[in-house]
């Protein structure tokens, strides 16, 4: 390893003061602040309108969203012009603490003489702008702790919005159609595992969940061609697998799997009438939030949370559904969902409609 002689290392630390100079003319600027309150502002003021753009796409629940984005928009209409005060005011004082280093370092950097007279210039540079930095840091960690805790809630808000329009977009790309009145709850990337353990050819895609169904459509590209087992060519494979409704599920588990356990998966057991007694779904989500959700559609919480109502004359419809086929008399047993047009008889096969 090669040693620097005095004067290299004294330009080495001159150098290293010059680039530390730059960054902080950035930094008593409190530029990075500056750029998330705003970042913060943007998010608030236009929550509005993406919670109205959902709307608009059929995202039909959880009606206090537009109360709490009015909510947001006031408090930070409160909080705001403090939080600019502070900027301004510590922006100022850093700034003018900074003026007294720039010249003394840019003096240094053109002085002519003995590496041992420079030296202890060098270093008390050296420990002042460390000093400022610690300072600039610690302004910093106090203006954030003023809004902290408002922009976490508005970041929860932000992400659930997005969980909501991923949703929605798959739900547009998707091969089946939602039943009239019928509306998406929450979507999530998932792999059903047929066998009940996840293997390599088990099909990967979507799993739904709306007011009345739960739905596995897969959704992936599948190799059609291979050389030396590396794929070349593909060709997505889109189709819904299964589905039943939510009135049959009977229980739900959560689970941790795979690798160091950080795989989630959920366990829905169904009552008869559904497709399958037992699905096993590796989620990419939360086990337990998944089943959390299932119990509330369950229950029927979710429409306590409508924004966009139910078409009363599709719930009578379901409410006046005939007990009985009127071809052969046979017990209508099934789960009939609203908006559902024709009934199929199980024994006798008649197609009848509500």
């Amino acid at each position: 390893m090669t040693t620097q002689s005095p004067v290299e290392q004294l330009r080495s630390d001159i150098n290293a003061l010059q680039s530390s100079l730059r960054e902080l003319q950035n930094a008593v600027r409190l530029s990075s602040i500056r750029d998330n309150v705003e970042d913060l502002q943007t998010t608030v003021n236009g929550m509005d309108q993406r919670i109205a753009a959902l709307r608009e796409r059929g995202y039909a629940f959880e009606k206090e969203l537009e109360n709490q984005a009015a909510d947001f928009a006031q408090q930070w209409a409160a909080l705001a012009p403090g939080i600019t005060r502070q900027i301004e005011t510590q922006a100022a004082k850093l700034e003018a603490s900074l003026r007294p280093l720039e010249t003394q370092i840019t003096q240094l950097a053109t002085q002519a003489g003995s590496p041992a007279a420079l030296r202890p210039v060098a270093d008390k540079l050296k420990a002042q702008v460390k000093t400022l930095q610690d300072k600039v840091e610690a302004v910093e960690q106090t203006i954030e702790g003023s809004y902290d805790q408002f922009g976490r809630q508005v970041r929860q808000v932000v992400s659930h919005l997005e969980k909501i329009d991923w949703m929605l977009t798959q739900l547009a790309e998707a091969t089946f159609q939602l039943l009239p009145t019928e509306a998406g709850i929450a979507a999530v990337k998932a792999v059903w595992a047929k066998d009940g353990e996840e293997k390599k050819d088990d099909p990967e895609g979507v799993l739904y969940l709306t007011d009345q169904r739960l739905i596995f459509e897969q959704k992936e590209k599948v190799a059609t061609k291979k050389v030396l087992f590396i794929a070349t060519e593909k060709k997505l494979v889109q189709e819904m697998l299964w589905e039943a409704p939510v009135a049959l599920i009977e229980e739900t588990k959560a689970s941790k799997q795979g690798f160091m356990k950080k795989d989630d998966f959920i366990e829905v057991r169904f009552a008869s009438g559904a497709p399958y007694d037992t699905v096993h779904v590796h989620i990419w989500q939360r086990g337990d939030e998944w089943k959390a959700l299932l119990k509330r559609a369950k229950a029927k919480e979710f429409d306590g949370t409508r924004a966009i109502a139910i078409d009363e004359a599709e719930v009578e419809k379901v409410k006046s559904a005939p007990t009985q086929c009127p071809a052969c008399g046979g017990v209508i047993d099934q789960v009939i969902l609203r908006g559902q047009d024709t009934v199929t008889c199980e024994y006798c096969g008649n197609v009848f409609r509500l």
